[in-house]
C-alpha cells in the first residue's frame, strides 16, 4: 500500500508524465483545468483561488514556475521557498491532480502541450492578458478568471515580515 507522501508526490510530474495522465482522463471524458503561477509562500488565498480553479472542471493540472523563472520575474531574492517545496505543498491539496514545473517566464509552451479544456488566472489578469487565452479559446475551451483573496499575496506577506523586523 502506497503511504501518503508517496501519493502526494506521485502528483509531480514532468510534461512526459502529464501527457500520458492527459491521454487517460481525455479518455475518461474527464474536464481538464490548468493554471499557473510562482505559488511562493502557499497561503489561503492560494488556497481559496485554486479550490474555486479546480470546481471548473474534474482535473486540476498547475504549472509552477521554476526557481530561476521566478527569479526572472521577481528579482534575486525571490523564490522564498525552492520549488520542490512549492510543488510538493501543491500537491499535497486534496484537490491538485498534478503540478509541473516549466522553466520559461509564462506557460505558454506547457499550455499549448496540455491543452486545458479550462484555462483559469486571477482576477488580477484580463482574458486579454492571460497567456495561452488563444489556444484555449481556438480549441473551443473555456477561460476563466477568479477574484483574489482580499490583502493576500506574497508580496504583503512579505512587506509585513520585514516591517515587524524593523520594530
Amino acid at each position: 500500500m502506497m503511504k501518503r507522501l508517496q501519493l502526494i508526490q506521485n502528483k509531480i510530474t514532468s510534461i512526459s508524465g502529464l501527457e500520458a495522465r492527459l491521454k487517460q482522463w481525455r479518455e475518461q471524458g474527464k474536464r481538464i483545468v490548468f493554471t499557473n503561477g510562482c505559488f511562493d509562500i502557499v497561503h489561503r488565498g492560494h488556497v481559496e483561488y485554486l479550490s474555486a480553479a479546480a470546481d471548473c472542471g474534474d482535473k486540476l493540472v498547475i504549472g509552477l514556475n521554476s526557481d530561476s523563472s521566478v527569479r526572472r520575474l521577481k528579482g534575486a531574492h525571490r523564490p522564498i521557498i525552492d520549488e520542490q517545496s512549492r510543488a510538493l505543498l501543491l500537491a499535497a491539496l486534496e484537490f491538485v491532480d498534478a503540478v509541473v514545473l516549466f522553466e520559461e517566464e509564462t506557460p505558454l509552451q506547457l499550455i499549448r502541450q496540455v491543452q486545458p479544456d479550462v484555462l483559469v488566472k486571477g482576477g488580477d489578469y484580463t482574458e486579454e492578458t492571460i497567456v495561452g487565452s488563444d489556444i484555449v479559446r481556438a480549441k473551443g475551451g473555456e477561460v476563466v478568471t477568479i477574484p483574489l483573496t482580499p490583502n493576500c499575496s506574497t508580496t504583503r506577506i512579505e512587506e509585513k515580515i520585514k516591517n515587524s523586523l524593523r520594530v
